[in-house]
């Protein structure tokens, strides 16, 4: 029977021991939280703001609504949520100090003080209560989470009875010959634009090999039923780059 600590997993390319991943991420986004916001924009030429966008659209935020939005870094979700919202209250968890003060640093943040709250957490070891949120959110970030399916257990622990679930994540285009494309892009192009943006290409590989060890949208449609969610569905976003992922806790 294998110990625990004996347990491995992906970090890009890499085999390591599970209970390395964490560290390991950790300095990814120490690195590039400086740049990180910038760095979306030029990977993606922007359309991860149309993303998240839509990720809003489907999520129709409603006034008074509490949320949790886990790997949340520079508040990009939060702060949609809260303007979509109208009125309510968000709580930005990150394993990443630096990348939750580079969101305090925003200017939507000093408008928002009273409906926010800033917390260094781990997605698999949430430090709520049961039954505390009405929506809980991911966004590029499950993937970097060394057990993913803890990490969507967790998400149903503390979401209320009623609460939803939306995720946010790279994923798998359905034509052999577009994700070849995809993937010749993402892995010469994108670690180039790292090194010349921040000043680390390492991190970026990382990021783009963590992408292709993601699972696609039915496996990952299946965890989210897995992990007690109803009415899990999901959403492709530019032909299956990204998709959106939903659930609820009924």
């Amino acid at each position: 029977m294998t110990k625990s600590h004996d347990k491995t997993t992906h970090f890009g390319t890499e085999t390591i021991p599970e209970a390395d991943k964490a560290g390991r991420v950790q300095g990814v986004f120490n690195s590039v939280a400086s740049k990180y916001d910038v760095m979306n924009d030029v990977m993606s030429v922007g359309i991860h703001r149309i993303w998240k966008d839509a990720m809003m659209d489907w999520l129709a935020p409603r006034k008074g609504q509490k949320l949790l939005d886990v790997a949340g870094g520079t508040g990009d979700i939060a702060f949609r949520f809260l303007k979509r919202a109208g009125a309510g209250h968000a709580t930005v968890l990150d394993l990443t100090e630096p990348m939750l003060i580079e969101g305090r640093k925003r200017a939507e943040a000093g408008r928002l003080q009273d409906s926010l709250d800033w917390i260094v957490g781990d997605a698999m070891a949430l430090p709520f209560e049961d039954n505390s949120f009405d929506v809980y959110t991911i966004s590029f970030g499950i993937r970097n989470v060394t057990r993913p399916q803890e990490a969507l257990n967790e998400a149903f622990r503390v979401l209320k009875p009623g609460g939803r679930l939306m995720v946010l994540e790279f994923s798998q285009l359905p034509n052999a010959g577009m994700q070849k494309a995809y993937d010749l892009y993402s892995f010469n192009v994108i670690p180039a634009m790292g090194k010349m943006i921040t000043g680390d290409r390492d991190s970026y590989q990382y990021l783009v090999e963590s992408i292709r060890n993601f699972p696609d949208q039915e496996t990952f449609l299946g965890m989210l039923r897995q992990a007690g969610f109803e009415n899990a569905k999901y959403r492709n976003l530019s032909l299956g780059i990204a998709a959106l992922h939903s659930g609820w806790k009924i």
